[in-house]
């Protein structure tokens, strides 16, 4: 149930962004009510994936359940954010001939970056199907440990510490038709993703510990080689 919740919100997502092609909206008050749906989809992203609250969850429903559950309030959070989308209106600009087709290109570029990244992590894991390896266990110092668990570094980690989110990047601001809605889904859903990398790679210094720190020298560039 949660991997079929998974995948109907990507596709849910995707048949959204394809029908963001009216020129005529709400302008910026439907901007800021989108900014809205983001933030609360956002806040439980972030939220339920610190240790902390994870600890708390498994406190409340079975530990097997909780990679689970955080992922179908998520899937239906991120369904929930598309479906209640207020369109914004204009169009920005629309290419055809072999530009349309560098457009395709650098989509299908993060697409097959996305796919090559999962394949380097647990798919199953990734779409709530299985828990995560290991259980959460306090470490010394306060500091959170999860046996069992290993930091990807081959393929695009080797680029990127996050190549799920430069593929997600190239993906919704490589649109040929690019439309207000598109353009404002791009910019927060980015916006946000910056935002909760610092937050996200301090948990992974907490549960790998200085092998994580080895690997942010390794690989200096966040999402985008050689800017960030």
């Amino acid at each position: 149930m949660g991997g079929a919740v998974f995948v109907t919100s990507l596709i849910f997502c995707a048949l959204s962004y394809s029908r963001w092609t009216a020129a005529v909206g709400g302008g910026w008050p439907a901007v800021a009510l989108d900014a809205l749906l983001v933030t609360l989809f956002a806040a439980h992203h972030s939220l339920f994936a610190r240790e902390s609250v994870k600890r708390w969850l498994v406190r409340t429903i079975p530990a097997r359940l909780e990679r689970s559950v955080y992922v179908w309030m998520a899937s239906l959070l991120f369904i929930a954010t598309c479906a209640l989308w207020r369109p914004v209106g204009r169009e920005l600009f629309h290419t055809t001939g072999w530009t349309a087709w560098a457009h395709a290109v650098v989509q299908l570029t993060g697409v097959l970056l996305i796919a090559r990244a999962v394949r380097d992590l647990d798919p199953l894991e990734l779409a709530g199907i299985r828990q995560a390896s290991g259980d959460l266990s306090s470490g010394e110092h306060g500091r959170s440990v999860i046996p069992g668990q290993r930091l990807t570094t081959r393929g695009p980690y080797g680029l990127v510490r996050h190549p799920l989110y430069l593929g997600w990047i190239l993906i919704v601001f490589g649109a040929a038709h690019m439309t207000g809605d598109r353009l404002a889904f791009a910019t927060l859903t980015t916006a946000y993703l910056f935002l909760a990398i610092p937050w996200e790679e301090e948990s992974l210094v907490r549960s790998l510990g200085e092998e994580y720190v080895r690997y942010r020298r390794t690989v200096r560039w966040r999402v985008i080689p050689f800017i960030y």
